[in-house]
């Protein structure tokens, strides 16, 4: 039988040293790395507005540089007056309230191993900002940075699960015919080969979902939602965008985050996709939606080591 430990539900409560106005301190955004996945969350940001300047910052050539001037000229077409620059100076990102780990300009996804490296490196320039890591292959390097470099689970987690789970709603749509707008559900686990789809919380337009969806739909998409994986670069960087906006104040929407474990409660778990609640120093809360018995020791044995 599969271990029955509970699901640690963690708080972030906010502390009087961390207690300053969004207005002041959420505005400035550096992304570290000017690919696919950089150069798209640059333009997302900037197009939303979700930040009043956007820093773009790449070691190779001027890749990041050019990114941003080309983003910057269609500012007065599409009616946006964020500020966007580019940098090969990781320096640059000092003072920023948000950073974005993203891809390299010419190249894959930040690794573990230099990722832990980078963490460091931008902790010690940023020390009060949040860390957010867009990749699809970030899941370890959250872990890591929280279990190795001892940064606080608030202020450093992953936004990929939200690019699965917005992915998950949008099947979900397609089979009943409506729109993603209508469906509420996340994605728990450790994708892709331990991914919980919590159904029996899931509703269509207010309705339960499980009243909706028989059993061999559902298992005929959860199927299809792991296939999903990983995500491609623009549904990573919209994933963080809208997770920038609840950080930033734009939005109370929650959102499905790689939250890295918490060791105190004794048991040794791994990072996994979570609903969380966001607030102005990164995640506020995890949020757990009601799990049948089954969903629950799936994301059990998911999380355990």
């Amino acid at each position: 039988m599969p271990r029955d430990p509970p699901v640690t539900i963690a708080t972030f409560p906010f502390t009087d040293t961390m207690a300053i106005t969004i207005a002041h301190r959420m505005s400035d955004v550096a992304i570290i790395g000017a690919g696919e996945l950089g150069g798209a969350l640059a333009y997302l940001l900037a197009r939303h507005g979700a930040a009043s300047s956007v820093r773009l910052i790449d070691e190779v050539g001027r890749v990041a540089e050019g990114k941003a001037l080309d983003i910057a000229q269609a500012a007065p077409i599409e009616g946006f007056s964020t500020d966007i620059s580019g940098s090969t100076d990781v320096s640059r990102a000092a003072g920023a309230s948000m950073i974005v780990v993203a891809d390299h300009g010419r190249g894959p996804e930040w690794e573990t191993s230099e990722g832990l490296l980078l963490l460091k490196q931008l902790t010690s320039l940023s020390k009060h900002a949040v860390i957010l890591c867009a990749g699809a292959s970030h899941r370890e390097l959250v872990e890591q940075g929280v279990r190795e470099l001892r940064i606080e689970r608030a202020g450093l987690f992953g936004s990929a699960s939200e690019a699965l789970a917005a992915g998950a709603r949008a099947l979900v749509a397609l089979e009943r015919n409506t729109s993603p707008q209508a469906i509420a559900l996340s994605v728990l686990g450790v994708p892709p080969g331990q991914v919980v789809v919590p159904w029996e919380s899931g509703a269509i337009a207010g309705l339960p979902m499980t009243h909706l969806i028989d059993e061999p739909t559902r298992r005929r998409l959860g199927q299809r939602i792991v296939r999903l994986w990983p995500p491609g670069s623009y549904a990573l960087a919209t994933a963080a965008v809208k997770i920038a906006e609840g950080i930033l104040g734009r939005s109370r929407r929650m959102a499905c985050c790689f939250v890295a474990p918490d060791d105190t409660a004794g048991w040794r778990t791994r990072t996994a996709a979570l609903p969380v609640r966001l607030g102005p120093d990164g995640l506020a809360e995890v949020v757990m939606p009601p799990l049948s018995t089954a969903e629950r020791v799936a994301l059990d044995n998911a999380m355990l080591l």
